[in-house]
């Protein structure tokens, strides 16, 4: 049966093309030896069961180690009612995962189910495990969010805690080491149920180290995966140039990976005669992952944890539209909570940063779409006079929203204009491009002051910069800045879009001559 690229649920290496992540196992394994407990809490989608999946194999063709791995997911809540209904229902699921590694001690899980009481009892089961089975024990749990709510769950975290450190000790025997696996990591899940502050970062888990190993795939790790895309299918591309194209729009993020690849494999390639790939075939994946009328169950989640929370929308906003540089701080709760639903990192400088390029794509059209939902008495309508025989006519764009807004101004306060006023524009130029070109936001961590739109329209792009006018000398940055984005492209023709927001600013436009280039500015 021919592989496939996989979206959904767990990996497995006969049936999808799979990234090499053995370095990435290689470094886990050093912290299992180590006798390390941790939590791999990466975002949704990021490749956590496929790796659990690939350690569990791993560890259990060791001669001296045995991988129990489980999840809580589908169990109900009974077992979580008492210490008394969870520790039998643990040793039930340790007894499921016992089947395929070790059949003979299936029954030995099972009876002990039988048999023990609370966590004292469980304790002393699993030591007496370690010494009967004769092996390392390492205990993995995946989706660990959809118990970890519950006060149960975090009194066996302490359980763990305690024969850890007695262990230590040299009075008790107990796992190796304990993975969990989900979005959230402990301390976080403590702090949803327990409120009071005195409580609040009291996690039953301080034992677990940091976990440092890198989950999202390098550009060269995506060329593993392609080569044995093109071993299977007997064809010859310029991987190197795809892998790294493919790294420009996901950051690696695993499943975006796979979902632009699967993308070309099955509706691009099929389309036409030559199979060979291409780094436009990566482009237009991209259009398709990030088209208004599409979505995943990735994306639901992205924009319905935006919506139930107004600090982290607001955060988010002045990030992707106002391109605000806020210093990544972990330790502000909203910065923190937008790292862990995967939406923003840390820059190169430090700063908040979208994680992707797709993730800032969806976001910043979610964005536009309700700006303009709210305000669609005051989108203008536009006829065909913007366009040309070449394409759109920015230059004839520009002066109307520059009229535009002459218009309106006095309706509009300063702070609306200083939040919304790059969304007025894109509101207003969204009805001419809508269902005919694309427009994306370009990412930018260097500059608060501008934001980078690049139009295609009729395979013909135009570079478009909003800007907040700081004075001529910031102007005159702003144009080396813009040169050379256009650089990027091949560009030779700009245009710039200047809100200034002093008291006696003066609409105007102007035709700028810049390091061989023609720029276009309009001022608002």
């Amino acid at each position: 049966m021919s592989k496939k690229f996989n979206d959904t649920g767990l990996c497995v290496p006969h049936k999808h093309y799979m990234v090499d992540t053995s370095g990435k196992l290689a470094q886990i394994m050093q912290l299992i030896e180590a006798g390390e407990y941790f939590t791999i809490n990466r975002p949704r989608q990021f490749g956590k069961t496929t790796t659990l999946a690939l350690l569990t194999k791993q560890l259990n063709q060791c001669a001296d180690y045995l991988a129990l791995s489980i999840s809580f997911e589908g169990i109900g809540d009974a077992p979580f009612t008492n210490e008394q209904t969870f520790a039998p229902a643990l040793l039930r699921l340790l007894a499921r995962s016992s089947k395929w590694a070790m059949p003979d001690w299936v029954n030995y899980f099972e009876q002990g189910s039988r048999e023990v009481q609370g966590f004292e009892d469980l304790a002393d089961f699993i030591g007496q495990a370690v010494l009967k089975i004769n092996r390392k024990l390492v205990l993995l749990i995946d989706e660990v969010d959809k118990s970890s709510n519950n006060q149960i769950f975090l009194h066996f975290l302490g359980m763990l805690r305690n024969a850890y450190l007695l262990h230590d000790e040299g009075k008790e025997e107990t796992f190796q080491a304990v993975i969990l696996a989900g979005v959230h990591d402990v301390k976080t899940l403590k702090a949803k149920i327990r409120p009071d502050a005195e409580q609040k970062f009291n996690s039953p888990w301080n034992v677990a180290i940091d976990f440092k190993v890198d989950l999202s795939f390098s550009a060269v790790e995506i060329e593993s995966m392609l080569r044995d895309y093109r071993q299977e299918k007997g064809l010859e591309f310029d991987i190197p140039a795809i892998a790294e194209k493919l790294y420009y729009y996901t950051s690696g993020y695993p499943y975006l990976v796979s979902k632009l690849c699967k993308f070309i494999d099955e509706d691009i390639i099929p389309a036409r005669q030559d199979k060979i790939w291409t780094v436009d075939d990566v482009e237009a994946a991209f259009k398709m992952m990030v088209n208004k009328a599409y979505t995943t169950t990735l994306f639901d989640s992205l924009i319905k944890n935006l919506e139930n929370n107004e600090d982290l929308y607001e955060l988010v906003f002045q990030v992707i539209i106002n391109g605000k540089n806020f210093d990544f701080t972990i330790a502000d709760p909203m910065i923190n909570l937008a790292h862990l639903y995967g939406i923003l990192v840390p820059s190169a400088q430090g700063h908040c940063q979208v994680h992707n390029r797709i993730f800032e794509q969806r976001i910043y059209d979610y964005m536009l779409s309700k700006f303009i939902r709210k305000k669609h008495s005051e989108v203008h309508r536009l006829g065909p006079q913007f366009y040309t025989a070449d394409g759109l006519d920015i230059r004839l764009i520009l002066q109307r929203f520059q009229t535009f807004m002459k218009e309106h101004a006095s309706s509009r306060d300063l702070d609306f204009l200083e939040r919304e006023g790059r969304l007025l524009f894109l509101a207003y130029l969204r009805p001419i491009i809508n269902g005919l070109g694309f427009d994306f936001k370009e990412p930018n961590v260097g500059d608060e002051r501008r934001m980078d739109i690049v139009i295609t329209y009729r395979e013909k792009r135009v570079v478009l910069e909003l800007k907040i006018w700081r004075g001529d000398r910031y102007h005159q940055a702003g144009l080396q800045q813009l040169s050379d984005y256009l650089d990027l492209y091949g560009l030779s023709e700009g245009y710039l879009l200047i809100y200034n927001f002093n008291k006696n600013k003066e609409y105007k436009e102007e035709q700028i001559e810049f390091a061989g280039k023609q720029i276009f500015a309009v001022w608002v």
